[in-house]
Formats: C-alpha cells, sequence, structure tokens
C-alpha cells in the first residue's frame, strides 16, 4: 500500500483520546451524547500540524474530524475512507511508494522528495501521514523530514524503531541515513522545530 498525507481545511485541534473499561463507559458516553475519540493505531504528534499514524478506519473518522486533518498516504484508499474524506473537505495527497518486504527493492526516492515539499507546506497543515501500520514508509518520510530538520542520525533511527517496534528494517534506516537532502535545503521550513 503507498503512503497518504491527510490535510484538513482549517486549523488543528489536538483531541484526547479516551480510553473505554469493556465498553460500560462507551455505552456511558452515548447516553450522555459524549463522542467517543479513537485515535488510528501509532498516532502521535511529529510537529507543530504534522501527525503521522498508520491507516484510519471508520472508528478513527471522529478523532480525525475534531483535529481537522488532511491526508498524505502512498496507497490506494478504501471507499469508505474515500468517502469520509469527500464528506469533510480533506485533501488526499497520495504517493506511490509500494509496501515491500524485499531487502533489494528501493524506496521510490523521488516520491519521498514530493512528499516532503507538500508536507513542508504550511498551507497543508495539518496533515496525517500514514500508511498500513504507521511504521515503514511513514517512518521513512518522518526520518527525512527529522534530517531536514538537523536531527542526528541515531534519535532519527531511535523513533523509527519506536514505530516500527521488532519490524524495524535495515533498508529503511539506511534509506534515511543515505537520502539527499540538499535539493529541499531551500524549500520553505516554517513550522515549530524548523524555526532558528
Amino acid at each position: 500500500m503507498p503512503m497518504k498525507l491527510d490535510v484538513p481545511n482549517g486549523g488543528a485541534a489536538v483531541a484526547a483520546a479516551a480510553a473505554t473499561n469493556g465498553g460500560e463507559a462507551e455505552r456511558e458516553r452515548e447516553r450522555d451524547g459524549d463522542e467517543l475519540f479513537v485515535p488510528p493505531l501509532n498516532f502521535a504528534m511529529v510537529d507543530g500540524g504534522v501527525f503521522r499514524s498508520g491507516f484510519p478506519d471508520g472508528a478513527n473518522f471522529s478523532f480525525l474530524q475534531s483535529l481537522g486533518l488532511r491526508c498524505l498516504c502512498p496507497e490506494p484508499y478504501p471507499e469508505g475512507n474515500s468517502e469520509f474524506l469527500a464528506a469533510n473537505g480533506i485533501r488526499l495527497f497520495q504517493f506511490g511508494i509500494e509496501n515491500c518486504k524485499e531487502p533489494f527493492i528501493n524506496i521510490p526516492d523521488e516520491a519521498i522528495r514530493e512528499a516532503l515539499k507538500v508536507l513542508l507546506d504550511v498551507r497543508n497543515h495539518p496533515v496525517l501521514i500514514h500508511c498500513k501500520r504507521g511504521k515503514h514508509r511513514t517512518g521513512c518520510l518522518v526520518g527525512c523530514l527529522r534530517k531536514l530538520q538537523r536531527w542526528c542520525l541515531s534519535s532519527i533511527f531511535d523513533e523509527y524503531q519506536r514505530f516500527a517496534g521488532t519490524k524495524a528494517r535495515v533498508s529503511d534506516q539506511r534509506f534515511i541515513e543515505l537520502f539527499d537532502i540538499s535539493s529541499l535545503k531551500h524549500s520553505p521550513m516554517s513550522f515549530s522545530c524548523l524555526k532558528r
């Protein structure tokens, strides 16, 4: 599946995820009219206006609505998700980064570069970067963003491994290490960590 960036119409209001106790809390909220916000798998804030996660499903839609997100994703979108995006005015950016477990298949350098250009444009914020599990393709894109933010490689790899867990791929980390950011150094970088 390819990687996606979701970008909403409007500002970002960060909503906290609510936890349930065996369904009773959920039934109580339904009676009280409160909505349950469930973040997608591996959801986290990357930077001001930039979030990451695994592929959202119907249970995550109200959470995503509360953030007013746009999406950046590298893979085809299911019909239900596409309908949700259209109904909520969420713009979808897709990049052809296929899910690949083979160690000798390269991540498309140009697709990451194009995704970074979308990500660096604050007019596209708030934005959600996601792929199937929010681990590998999302991790590569976030890792390349961190290089632009001048993070050291050990910190970039620590973050990558925190999300990839036991599924961390040496090939992804090598891609991040070798990714050339020189052509992006002149891109506008005006969100939080990039202000210096």
